[in-house]
């Protein structure tokens, strides 16, 4: 589910959310040919395609991860716009200097680890 895409509040993403999407979402296109234009929450996927992915990670890196490793095996996808809204309370990841640094760090640290274990 694209939250880019879908409809939102204007406030519902802040804006190192939205510029960290874009970035990762940028670099796996460009590593992998893969247009997603969100790396949201939202995801629905076969459990024999998940189970084919040999997902790992357990925190900030498993969305990346998911993105990833479908694009490696070729498993087809598409963006669903969906409606999101804005959050009620803090959120403990972008709403944080430290949650937005671990998760951003941990998302490209993702990212350029399988396009090296892809490229080797």
């Amino acid at each position: 589910g694209s939250r880019v895409t879908g409809r939102h509040d204007p406030d519902a993403l802040l804006p190192q959310a939205i510029f960290g999407n874009w970035l990762a979402t940028r670099l796996i296109r460009l590593f992998w040919g893969a247009a997603w234009t969100d790396l949201g929450p939202f995801r629905a996927i076969r459990w024999e395609a998940c189970e084919r992915l040999g997902m790992a990670d357990t925190n900030f890196g498993w969305t990346v991860e998911m993105h990833v490793k479908a694009a490696r095996q070729g498993l087809a996808g598409e963006d669903v716009p969906v409606s999101y809204r804005r959050r009620i309370g803090r959120s403990k990841v972008t709403g944080t200097i430290y949650g937005t640094l671990a998760a951003g760090t941990k998302i490209l640290w993702t990212i350029f680890r399988e396009a090296i274990r892809a490229s080797g």
